[in-house]
């Protein structure tokens, strides 16, 4: 907009000139003297002919700067091209004032020009005071601020807003919400401030209503739709993120439906085209594939041309795995390039590639083939590089590899080098060994880029049990201390019957040499108990295990190690006092087998482990193997001689897609070496010792608790009858009597263990969205089968109703039998006096209690499977790796203690 702008007149020539022809004729008429006719037309034409006078031209004196706030008037000037002494025209002005809008700056810009003055007036753009969405649940603010252009204390423009609004509806169409509408608002503050509000109609989800396929006459719609990543909307893919509408996963479900199409042999299969359209309520999609199937092909002559010195081509046309005449596959031709590119580097080509030609012949529908393998020189590993260990020795890496400097390259060498180093643990789970190559052709270079993880964890395990209640176990350890792959580990574990301390160190390479040399000391606290009225209990026997222990492992080969240890224990077994009669334990109170135990024993035994495993990663493996076997000889030195035995084995395979299935079984036995042992009675008791034993439960087999199966001996109380107070009677049995056969009244329960047992699972990792992984959480569903056996059955005892030995002395601290002396007449308490040899005297009673009628039984040993299946969760959670477990026991025998849930948490630092 212009203002008082001066505009050049122009000057037109008079009419004299016109009227000349009537002139001429008046002359001819009426004659008129030569000198006074014409002067006039002279004069006439003259003015019409004269050129105006040009305009003079404005040259600017002063810009001056009007209605800035925040901007300075010289930055004002600085944006446009007008100077003093300059020419002003309204070209020069009109492109001042783009200038000025061009900055995004300014609201409005106008220009005056008075005697050479410019005067600039504007209006600056407001300052943003705040951002604020309406109506976005869907997409958190924090997100929505990380993409958008402005923000507080910036300058509005217009142009900002109108990108942020277009990157709005972009985010929520990533969602798969195609309805989105986005209204950008601005409140006005004062001091020239706004606020910018973005009103959001989030829309629902747009999700795919149809997928059409036209063309296909060989596979079903069905066949092929399951073939892509989308899926139609259905109430069976209510879960199913795959529904939503996404331009991305379209041009991926064409690919998808070409690599189907040229595994089945339809090398001339194409998609003609893709179009996605929507809905008449705009709210979903109806996607149409058309497509081309052409004709299915055959294999024809499949040849191998190999200029390797090392792979002769017909040694290298025995590594196909096709044939003339089988239907052509892509996949298999795909495959079979990585393997003889695999094989070439085995045999030292690094540089080899397998370059298929194809030869179609349309007639015959068949596809010739020629694997073409070029001559490339052998080649030797130049240098190894190690990049990115901060902490970690480069040795500790080094030392991994199974190629040095020098050596000839070989592909499974480098392999089983990355799976060593994945073991360690110390690095991150996508590890690769890039191949470089180097100054020469026959040389390459390898180049590991680590990028290091915590190895130190702190963990804490809370379990709840029926017999213990709270569990917490607590450990610490490093993997690698001080950066150089030796293990430091520490562990408490502590419950209201069971506490130990345990401190390990392990040297994975001691003196630099490929030999493991470890050891560990701990002291071990557990209390059994037993019921003594519903959940009241009574702890029965201690037993603290004092020892220590060393280990030592040596490779035998790439994947065969022989450890040994040797392990000296001093364990003492102690009963409650309560428990004795006579200075001595009382079967009738704790049960024949606990007497047993009681005393203190040294077990000195060696050891040795025979290890075989070619898995991919020592810590969370995906594919391989591992088997076990497992000795350990008690009698070198000591009380206690036995040879314990334990064989494991464990599976892995990889069934693609994430899915990883670990196959798992386990089994032990124990001989014990003293021959037949007799309790103090005289009895014939198990030669193994009650600690030595098997047992199984929590955390091995889920869905049961801690020692929960396997044989155990139960006290249960006769049954009373709720209305008489009477012991009821088994009918048809006289002078028998009904026994609780529930474990809700049992007055003991103790799990003695058993000789041999047998553990098997089948666990499947189950992979989730890329958004839940994001997160850590890895669920697996997975079945347990186990029993535990073969103990010699224990000497039980019967304490009917009305048996005398139901009553038992309540004796002193000095182990002596006591008599109640009643109180005076004249009132008082009563008191107790040690009982003489001859009885209570005469006004005194016996000091006793009267303990309830019971029946031992002995169940749970049989080698019958117990098989229980379920569910658990892995998750990565902020306070540490969380694992929960929800398992249902399916099969159990008498006795058994199912437990339906588990879990422990941790944390890593």
């Amino acid at each position: 907009m212009f203002r008082n702008r001066p505009i050049p007149a122009l000057l037109a020539g008079t009419m004299l000139a016109g009227l000349s022809a009537p002139l001429c004729a008046q002359t001819a008429t009426t004659p008129a003297p030569a000198e006074s006719q014409a002067q006039p037309a002279a004069e006439a034409t003259a003015t019409a002919t004269a050129p105006a006078p040009a305009a003079a031209p404005i040259i600017i004196s002063r810009v001056d700067v009007v209605g800035s706030q925040r901007i300075e008037p010289d930055t004002v000037r600085s944006y446009i091209k007008l100077r003093p002494g300059d020419v002003y025209t309204a070209e020069t002005g009109d492109q001042a004032i783009k200038d000025l809008f061009a900055t995004e700056l300014f609201a409005d810009v106008t220009i005056r020009e008075a005697n050479g003055v410019v005067t600039i007036e504007v209006k600056e753009n407001p300052v943003i005071n705040r951002i604020i969405f309406e109506g976005n649940k869907r997409l958190k603010e924090d997100k929505i601020l990380k993409e958008i252009r402005l923000a507080p204390r910036q300058i509005f423009t217009r142009s900002k807003v109108r990108a942020d609004v277009a990157r709005i509806i972009e985010l929520y169409r990533r969602q798969g919400r195609y309805g989105a509408t986005v209204d950008p608002q601005m409140v006005m503050l004062d001091q020239n401030r706004v606020d910018i509000v973005y009103s959001i109609h989030e829309g629902g989800k747009s999700r795919v209503q149809q997928i059409n396929i036209i063309g296909n006459e060989k596979f079903s719609d069905g066949r092929l739709r399951h073939e892509m990543a989308t899926k139609q909307a259905r109430l069976t893919s209510f879960f199913s993120s795959n529904t939503t509408f996404d331009p991305d996963r379209l041009a991926y479900d064409q690919q998808k439906l070409r690599q189907f199409y040229l595994t089945e042999g339809y090398a001339d299969f194409r998609v003609v085209s893709a179009i996605a359209e929507l809905t008449p309520d705009k709210r979903d999609f109806i996607i149409t594939y058309v497509v081309e199937e052409g004709d299915r092909y055959k294999y024809g002559d499949v040849k191998v041309e190999s200029d390797l010195r090392d792979l002769k081509p017909d040694f290298a046309k025995t590594l196909l795995p096709m044939k003339k005449g089988d239907w052509y596959d892509a996949k298999q031709v795909e495959d079979t390039v990585n393997g003889l590119n695999e094989t070439a580097g085995l045999l030292g080509y690094a540089f080899a590639e397998a370059d298929p030609l194809f030869d179609r012949d349309p007639e015959k529908k068949e596809m010739n083939l020629t694997f073409r393998l070029a001559e490339t020189p052998r080649v030797y590993v130049e240098r190894i590089n190690i990049n990115g260990n901060t902490i970690t020795q480069d040795k500790v890496v080094r030392r991994e590899f199974r190629l040095q400097e020098g050596d000839p390259f070989n592909t499974f060498q480098v392999k089983r080098s990355k799976d060593r180093i994945q073991s360690l643990g110390y690095f991150q789970e996508k590890f690769e060994i890039d191949q470089k190559p180097g100054s020469t052709p026959d040389r390459v270079i390898l180049e590991a880029n680590l990028e290091e993880k915590p190895t130190g964890s702190l963990s804490l395990s809370a379990g709840y049990s029926s017999l213990e209640r709270f569990l917490i176990n607590a450990s610490i350890e490093q993997t690698n201390f001080r950066g150089m792959g030796q293990s430091l580990s520490a562990s408490v574990n502590y419950s209201a019957y069971s506490k130990s301390v345990e401190l390990g160190f392990t040297e994975p390479y001691f003196l630099d040499k490929n030999i493991a040399l470890g050891g560990n000391i701990f002291r071990r606290d557990f209390n059994s108990f037993n019921f003594v009225s519903g959940n009241q209990r009574n702890t029965t026997y201690s037993q603290v295990q004092t020892g220590f222990g060393v280990r030592v492992g040596v490779p035998i080969t790439e994947y065969i190690q022989l450890q040994g240890r040797y392990e000296l224990s001093v364990d003492d077994v102690n009963l409650s006092r309560s428990f004795f009669t006579n200075g001595a334990c009382d079967p009738l109170l704790a049960g024949r087998f606990l007497c047993d135990a009681i005393g203190t024993r040294t077990t000195s035994k060696v050891g040795y482990s025979l290890v075989y495993s070619t898995l991919d990663n020592g810590i969370r493996p995906t594919r391989g193997s591992r088997l076990v076997l497992s000795q350990d000889f008690a009698g070198l030195g000591g009380s206690v001689k036995y040879l314990k035995t334990v064989a494991t084995a464990d599976k892995y395979v990889n069934l693609g897609r994430g899915f990883v299935v670990n196959f798992s079984l386990q089994g032990g036995y124990i001989h014990s070496l003293e021959g037949k042992r007799f309790d103090a009675s005289g009895n014939e008791v198990d030669p193994v010792r009650l600690i030595d034993r098997f047992y199984l439960g929590q955390p091995q087999m889920r869905g049961f608790d801690i020692r929960g199966l396997g044989p155990r001996v139960q006290r249960q109380a006769y049954l009373i009858d709720k209305d008489t107070g009477q012991y009821v009677p088994i009918p048809g049995m006289p002078g028998q009597f009904q026994v609780d056969t529930t474990r809700k009244n049992l007055l003991a329960d103790d799990a003695i263990g058993g000789r041999a047992y047998y553990l098997g699972h089948i666990e499947m990792q189950i992979p989730l969205g890329s958004g839940v992984r994001e997160l850590g959480i890895r669920p697996s569903v997975f079945v347990d089968i186990g029993s535990v056996f073969g103990v010699k059955k224990p000497q039980l005892i019967n304490l009917p109703p009305g048996d005398p030995r139901l009553t038992r002395d309540i004796l002193d601290i000095n182990g002596n039998a006591q008599c109640t002396v009643p109180p005076a007449q004249d009132g008082g308490t009563s008191t107790l006096i040690p009982r003489p040899s001859a009885g209570c005297p005469t006004g005194t009673t016996p000091f006793t209690q009267t303990i309830p009628a019971f029946r031992e039984v002995f169940l749970g040993d049989t080698p019958k499977p117990r098989v229980s299946v379920g569910f658990g969760v892995n998750w990565n959670s902020p306070f540490g790796p969380f694992r929960i477990d929800i398992a249902k026991a399916l099969i159990t025998q008498p006795g058994d203690d199912p437990q339906l849930v588990t879990f422990n948490v941790g944390t890593q630092f």
